[in-house]
């Protein structure tokens, strides 16, 4: 089985017609990555997936795995397999029959066959399952048939399109792991399409935020959460509190924002944005729930922010309060629960402390729907 295969998306552009759905695509996947395109329904991400695997000529640009052009070469001559979510594994043919059928259509004898599924079963944590049928397995157990069954055509790349979505949470969640440790033990590319941003933070190398088309930013999954490049990225990838307001100081790495309700509040700049933030310029700044922390009601300042408190709830973990925020959407506060005794504060002016280093700002953008 080939290892390390790269592949690259050079000004990728698909169109249907008069509508766009991918935009000028540029995207370097190192060989032997994980990588996650990670996006809302509708953004481009299996469209992506589809002109990789050949299924789909790009409008412009260029697909190249392990450096040659895949231009006018079909899904059946591609170094590709592709698992779809719907996992059409062959319901009257026993396991190891499902995992070794490309070897069946090339000509391969039932002992080769049944060795190699073995080997395969083995890899998957499934030994001594291949006389089962698949409707004798559970949902976890066919879902890593199907991906034995795409290892044993000895794939360069893996394509892997929301294979998770139809189980439940726990299954999905143990899922997680098991896939990245098969890919680890394989060291194929695995190219991954979600629009669970758990998946995508918990499996991948590197993931590439999409958004109508557009790819707003790759990066590893704690840049993505720690540094966004875009409002999009910050607000679909975990819980945020955004802050909208103007651009009044820049201070090298930093900004001072006159917000809408909060008043003037520091932040850094994310990474991509530094020395492109200007005075006078629409901004947001972002702060997660977990960066902000209790202070002394009325205490001001630039890192301090001060609002009413709707409703709060228990959630065993953690105090989460419910406080008004910047138009309209209420700005969240994860208090851990050491312990302690805690009141409710519903209806109470509360004061909030950040680091400012644990706030981003960013130019102000389309967030991410509810």
């Amino acid at each position: 089985m080939s290892a390390g295969v790269g592949v690259d998306l050079e000004n990728l552009w698909i169109r249907f017609g008069d509508f766009v759905a991918v935009r000028d695509a540029n995207v370097h996947i190192k060989g032997g990555d994980f990588f996650s395109f990670l996006g809302p329904s509708g953004c481009g991400k299996t469209t992506i997936l589809r002109a990789v695997s050949g299924f789909l000529e790009p409008s412009e640009g260029n697909v190249l795995i392990g450096g040659n052009n895949m231009k006018g070469i079909g899904p059946n001559k591609r170094p590709t397999a592709l698992i779809f979510q719907n996992l059409a594994l062959f319901p009257l043919m026993k396991v190891w029959e499902n995992i070794t059928f490309s070897m069946e259509i090339a000509g391969a004898s039932a002992r080769e066959r049944r060795k190699r599924a073995d080997e395969l079963l083995d890899m998957i944590a499934l030994p001594g399952q291949g006389d089962k049928l698949p409707s004798e397995l559970s949902g976890g157990q066919r879902q890593r048939v199907a991906i034995a069954r795409a290892l044993c055509a000895e794939p360069d790349v893996l394509l892997l399109d929301e294979p998770l979505s139809a189980l439940d949470l726990k299954l999905r969640q143990h899922m997680r792991t098991e896939l990245r440790e098969i890919q680890k033990r394989v060291g194929i590319t695995f190219i991954y399409i979600t629009h669970d941003q758990g998946e995508a933070l918990t499996m991948s190398d590197d993931i590439a935020v999409m958004r109508a088309g557009v790819i707003d930013q790759i990066a590893d999954g704690k840049t993505i959460y720690n540094d966004p490049a875009t409002a999009f990225a910050a607000s679909f990838v975990g819980e945020n509190n955004v802050f909208r307001g103007k651009v009044i100081d820049v201070k090298d790495k930093h900004v001072l924002i006159r917000t809408n309700r909060s008043g003037d509040l520091l932040s850094r700049i994310s990474t991509a944005n530094q020395g492109k933030m200007k005075v006078g310029d629409e901004a947001m700044m972002f702060i997660r729930p977990e960066a902000l922390s209790l202070a002394p009601t009325g205490t001001q300042g630039d890192h301090f922010v001060t609002a009413k408190v709707n409703h709060e709830e228990f959630e065993g973990n953690s105090f989460n309060i419910f406080m008004e925020g910047d138009g309209g959407k209420e700005l969240k506060v994860a208090i851990p629960n050491h312990g302690q005794s805690f009141d409710d504060h519903s209806g109470q002016d509360m004061t909030l402390e950040y680091d400012v280093n644990n706030a981003v700002a960013v130019p102000a953008g389309e967030l991410a729907a509810e």
